[in-house]
């Protein structure tokens, strides 16, 4: 197969974190918030997105109901991911989802803190090597590369094998060993791989949402950020000049990496959106990294909306070039003029396309380069939502016995009353009111604490900024969620309890 690289558009906006603290009953004001965090750490299910579950019925054989459910899990996973990955510190080693299951593994490297991803419900592997020492081996591989190109054409780090995995071409056995062991990779922590990939990269002329360079080559816009958008680093250097949308290439890396931003000049508006190449685009959320195992999807201006599985993070490849690491390593298809296009794991930007083998009509590896690592090598904004500054409400909740406000950024939650609670002597009717920032997707959701744990036991989740709704309820104790789904800006909650 051929290796490729890619470009097209995506937006995305990275999530908060949250803070506890109780608020006396029947209060009638509160402080703007002083914390948020992921909608999972709150217990929230996230909606679905329709377009994205029908990519994934399409491309990856799902019924609708599986597809939805797997959508729901991996930002569930996502969530407990980040938590197990601070909490296991130096025993981390990885972490993955069986598509097929829906389960999600975590690999540590002492017998002993199984326990520990076991109460966060997720499934313990122990392993021989931390995920540390995998990623410092791929590293000292990255430094011992340049006489080995035409035999060993990747590496990446392989969670599920807890090894390191390196592609080796037909007759470059010999060439692949002795690269390992002059980078002193232990032998027992590398898996050999024979493949057929030979990486290389371009950029050819195509139409959909693209942009050229020197106005003699073409490559898609990545994702939007605040006054102009980045993209793949191979499409152009630093200073280098484009055109619809016109700007400059402000940075550019590559190789090593693989990425570029370019500012973008007076009336060219970023927006914060993903083209499907189906008449719609899809609202990104936030940036949060998916688990290895997650479905994707991949946007890019020659072949349109593809889906596939992340099958390791970091992974290094050696294009003609160079070599570039720390990519995103998939099994979604991809051809000659997708460079740059993004990757998107549910509502949630993943990366911009780097290269790959193969094409959509037998199958590939495509490598993308993680937009988080963009952001912040040239300290950017991403734009959400659809682009844009969004406005405070444009209606209030009045006539309720309480009332909060806040500020919200997209793809994240905070719990009211200050991230605390209220006690419910009585029982009857709740009254929830949510007014949120226009253009955006704001949700509300009521919860009871039953023991440690908290339940939802009403919602408003339609695709408005605004929710209401009444619950019949019993005494307990009781806190109001409010759900940036996508969008950023103001809120204001009323509330009226028995």
């Amino acid at each position: 197969m051929t290796r490729h690289t890619w470009r097209a558009a995506v937006t995305a906006c990275a999530a908060g974190a949250l803070l506890a603290g109780p608020l006396a009953v029947g209060s009638t004001a509160a402080p703007s918030d002083t914390g948020s965090t992921s909608p999972q750490e709150l217990g929230i299910q996230q909606k679905v997105d329709p377009a994205i579950q029908k990519a994934l019925e399409r491309d990856l054989g799902l019924s609708p109901s599986a597809a939805a459910k797997r959508l729901t899990f991996q930002a569930d996973a996502a969530g407990k991911q980040r938590v197990l990955k601070a909490r296991l510190g130096s025993t981390f080693a990885g972490a993955w989802i069986d598509p097929t299951k829906n389960v999600l593994y975590v690999g540590v490297a002492d017998g002993a803190a199984a326990s520990t991803v076991q109460a966060a419900g997720a499934q313990a592997v122990v392993v021989d090597h931390t995920l540390a020492d995998l990623e410092q081996w791929q590293a000292s591989l990255d430094a011992t590369t340049a006489e080995t190109a035409a035999a060993v054409p990747s590496w990446y780090v392989d969670v599920t094998t807890n090894s390191v995995v390196v592609s080796v071409r037909a007759g470059g056995e010999t060439a692949a060993r002795q690269l390992v062991e002059r980078a002193g990779v232990p032998a027992d922590s590398v898996t050999f791989q024979p493949t057929t990939e030979a990486p290389r990269t371009f950029i050819d002329i195509v139409g959909g949402n693209a942009y050229t360079i020197g106005g003699t080559s073409r490559c898609s816009v990545g994702f939007s950020v605040t006054g102009g958008f980045v993209s793949a680093g191979h499409c152009g250097r630093t200073g280098a000049t484009t055109a619809t949308p016109t700007g400059t290439f402000r940075g550019s890396s590559f190789p090593g990496n693989d990425y570029s931003w370019i500012g973008a000049a007076a009336g060219n508006t970023p927006i914060g959106a993903v083209n499907q190449y189906n008449g719609s685009r899809v609202s990104v959320a936030g940036s949060t990294d998916a688990a290895v195992g997650a479905s994707v999807c991949r946007s890019g201006s020659t072949t349109g909306w593809h889906c596939g599985t992340i099958q390791s993070r970091g992974a290094s490849v050696t294009y003609a070039e160079g070599t570039v690491s720390g990519l995103i390593r998939t099994n979604v298809c991809a051809e000659p003029g997708d460079s740059g296009g993004s990757l998107i794991a549910g509502n949630q930007a993943q990366g911009v396309t780097s290269g790959g083998s193969g094409n959509c009509s037998s199958g590939g590896t495509t490598y993308f380069q993680p937009v988080n690592e963009i952001l912040s090598a040239y300290g950017l904004t991403l734009t959400t939502g659809g682009g844009g500054t969004t406005p405070p409400p444009t209606t209030s909740c009045t006539g309720y016995a309480a009332s909060y406000q806040g500020s919200l950024s997209s793809g994240s939650a905070v719990a009211q009353p200050s991230g605390g609670s209220v006690s419910v002597t009585r029982s009857g009717t709740f009254r929830l009111c949510l007014a949120g920032p226009s253009s955006a997707d704001f949700d509300l959701y009521l919860q009871k604490r039953s023991g440690t744990a908290w339940s939802t036991v009403a919602r408003g989740t339609t695709s408005s900024p605004n929710e209401a709704f009444t619950y019949s309820g019993t005494a307990g104790t009781y806190r109001y969620v409010v759900d940036a789904y996508s969008g950023s800006g103001a809120y204001v909650l009323g509330v009226t309890i028995p």
